[in-house]
């Protein structure tokens, strides 16, 4: 049988999203970082002030910090239970 979109879906696993979903979500963000600095590059070539060396510093800086973010662990609902022993009560002494 055949699932209109309009139909809520439930849950009845913790099982974690699909992998692929999570590498478009790091792709996309990874890109919109590069496209950043891209207008970086660009602003520091044009503008001729002092602001430029920000441009640059942040052309330079980027891409470090989109690889970090890009490569952090993104928890969403549905993963398990947490690793850290967050979701663990405590026993009363």
């Amino acid at each position: 049988m055949a699932r209109r979109d309009s139909e809520e879906v439930h849950s009845i696993t913790s099982a974690r999203a699909a992998n692929s979903s999570q590498v478009d979500h790091r792709e996309r963000n990874y890109l919109i970082s590069m496209a950043i600095r891209v207008a970086c590059f660009l602003a520091f070539v044009a503008v001729d002030h002092w602001v430029r060396w920000l441009f640059l510093v942040g052309a330079v800086l980027l891409p470090y910090v989109a690889v970090v973010i890009g490569n952090s662990a993104i928890r969403n609902v549905g993963d398990g239970p947490s690793p850290f022993g967050v979701d663990r009560k405590q026993l009363d002494r």
